[in-house]
């Protein structure tokens, strides 16, 4: 078998198990990993007061319970937010407060639930292969798709920025010029998106 049909199979194997996170998520596991888990990790000097509140907003849910907008991209939706907040701590709570900025704000944890999806459409339709095959010599974990995924978060947040967008109706247009520039950079042989030097910019 060649190297490259090797890879491939490899990413399909990873894309088995993405499926899997997409399809089979219970609500009892989203409400205890969003409770115990997100907000302490993006919020810990404030006290949650109760599952359903309206605090989720603070963190950019668009209701007072979490759950409802994960149904897209149910478990895997999560582990993103999850794996960035917890691995990036601080670059993730600088996006957050990004999001919060009174003339570029946007729903933090809607955009990221977004980009998860983005994220795994460009996987799903081996527009990502590049990156895959040059990030790792072994075959592709969940992890790598993780931190691909903390990776476009990130560069979204700065696109979205210096974008300087009037509201978040902006979003789609803003969304689909960075997936463009994500994708023409994938197109090249060499691409490799890594999370080792990330610059926190203030605004």
């Amino acid at each position: 078998m060649s190297l490259q049909l090797s890879r491939r199979r490899e990413i399909r194997e990873m894309m088995n198990i993405l499926d899997n996170e997409v399809e089979h998520c219970s609500e009892y596991e989203l409400r205890e990993l969003v409770k115990k888990m997100l907000w302490s990790l993006l919020m810990p000097d404030d006290r949650l007061e109760s599952r359903i509140t309206k605090q989720w907003q603070d963190i950019g849910f668009q209701g007072d319970d979490p759950k409802t907008d994960f149904r897209g991209m149910g478990l895997l939706g999560l582990e993103n937010l999850l794996f960035f907040s917890s691995e990036y701590n601080s670059a993730a709570r600088h996006v957050l407060s990004h999001s919060h900025h009174p003339n570029h704000g946007y729903t933090f944890a809607i955009v990221g639930i977004n980009l998860t999806s983005m994220a795994y459409r460009l996987v799903k339709a081996g527009k990502a292969k590049t990156h895959f095959y040059n990030i790792t010599r072994r075959a592709p974990r969940i992890e790598h798709f993780h931190k691909f995924y903390c990776y476009l978060f990130f560069e979204f947040d700065r696109f979205w920025i210096s974008s300087k967008p009037k509201s978040i109706m902006d979003f789609s247009i803003i969304q689909e010029k960075f997936e463009r520039n994500i994708l023409s950079v994938l197109d090249e042989d060499s691409t490799v998106f890594k999370m080792n030097n990330l610059v926190v910019e203030h605004i």
